[in-house]
């Protein structure tokens, strides 16, 4: 009810303007005007690498951090340190697009300074649209990727892409993934983050915005043993949470190896409820997440017809049937699958897990099943 309440505060306060905040203020060295490069991969494509690209144009807007939290702290219980996780998860949600911004790429170290856009399936160059975003993809000759990787002494196959747009400036490192070899699609929520969806909405937006996240056991020793592998994570969360995502998952707390993030769009206006039901709806929403993965796993798959792909997924929701209709598409490619059962469906329904490799996890119960105390108190993972 407190989230609740909140969002019917966020839609009531359209039209403000600036407010102070008693908790601690957004950093001030966090730049304030940014390009988002969110983490993709290159394919060979002839004699050009292509990359799919996505960016997003943004201005944090430290006024509606404070404001929200501030709110929410009026009308809450939540302790201090519930509250600046819930801050710092905010910063890309509440921040101001930049629509009809032109976007330049190049390629630190290239010695003749080549300048790049993003090319729409029109062919067309577009500028950002009214969400402060670009899609499309880059097209790098071959040629020059070798030349900058012999001038630098590069032999990992990672290059730097540094986006520009006036005083809006971002960068990032992509990997060039050679045709042949071996792949891993991961999903996130409850495979390689305790999220427990599958407990219900209040739990998720507890272990959403109000936690800090925690790594589900074993999972990053276990991919690291795939030492030489290209690593795709395919998640039902939104857009907005990359950045925590993706500094959580790829930092020293989690320890899992860097790789392309494919995730939902959702609506961006921050003051309107239907944006933060998006958000909400996005995680927990089996249907749509469903028909997401498929798309998403295709097109990687579509992409890189000759590497093989183990999938990572859990129980909770339909990794079992959206894996198993990726290997039914593609038979060939699909070298293994894992399964974090996380709602005991090995001993309750195992012909769901069949041909699956399992891996036994605590049982997350569904409401109805036990109290919502109790799975607050007992059987979840919380501290």
């Amino acid at each position: 009810m407190k989230f609740a309440l909140l969002l019917v505060i966020l839609f009531m306060a359209d039209g403000y303007m600036q407010t102070s905040s008693p908790r601690s203020e957004p950093s001030e060295d966090e730049p304030r005007r940014q390009i988002t490069i969110y983490n993709t991969y290159g394919y060979l494509d002839g004699n050009e690498w292509v990359i799919p690209t996505r960016v997003w144009v943004n201005k944090k807007r430290r006024w509606m951090q404070g404001f929200v939290t501030w709110m929410l702290d009026l009308t809450s219980d939540y302790s201090d340190e519930q509250i600046n996780i819930f801050r710092s998860r905010l910063r890309d949600i509440v921040a101001d697009s930049k629509s009809r911004r032109t976007v330049t790429f190049r390629l630190p170290g290239d010695p003749d300074e080549h300048i790049f856009r993003v090319m729409d399936s029109k062919g067309e160059f577009p500028r950002t649209d009214r969400n402060g975003l670009i899609l499309g993809e880059l097209r790098i000759p071959v040629d020059l990727v070798n030349r900058i990787f012999e001038e630098n002494n590069r032999t990992d196959g990672w290059i730097e892409l540094e986006a520009t747009s006036g005083r809006y400036v971002g960068s990032n490192h992509i990997q060039l993934i050679p045709p042949e070899g071996l792949s891993v699609i991961s999903d996130i929520d409850d495979t390689v983050k305790i999220t427990e969806i599958p407990a219900g909405g209040r739990i998720v937006v507890r272990n959403t915005f109000f936690k800090e996240y925690s790594a589900a056991p074993i999972m990053a020793d276990m991919y690291a043993q795939w030492e030489d592998a290209a690593f795709h994570y395919v998640s039902g969360s939104p857009w907005q949470l990359f950045n925590p995502l993706g500094d959580f998952l790829f930092g020293e707390k989690a320890g899992f190896p860097v790789g392309s993030l494919h995730m939902k769009s959702a609506r961006k206006n921050p003051l309107t409820i239907s944006s933060w039901r998006d958000l909400l709806e996005f995680i927990t929403n089996e249907n749509l997440t469903f028909e997401q993965k498929i798309d998403q796993i295709s097109t990687i798959f579509e992409h890189f017809p000759d590497r093989q792909f183990i999938m990572v997924g859990d129980s909770g929701e339909r990794d079992p049937e959206v894996y198993g209709t990726i290997r039914e598409r593609y038979p060939d490619q699909v070298k293994r699958i894992y399964i974090r059962d996380v709602i005991n469906d090995r001993e309750l329904n195992p012909d769901r897990l069949a041909g699956m490799e399992i891996i036994p996890a605590p049982t997350i119960y569904r409401p109805g099943q036990i109290t919502e105390e109790d799975i607050l108190d007992e059987y979840s993972y919380s501290e």
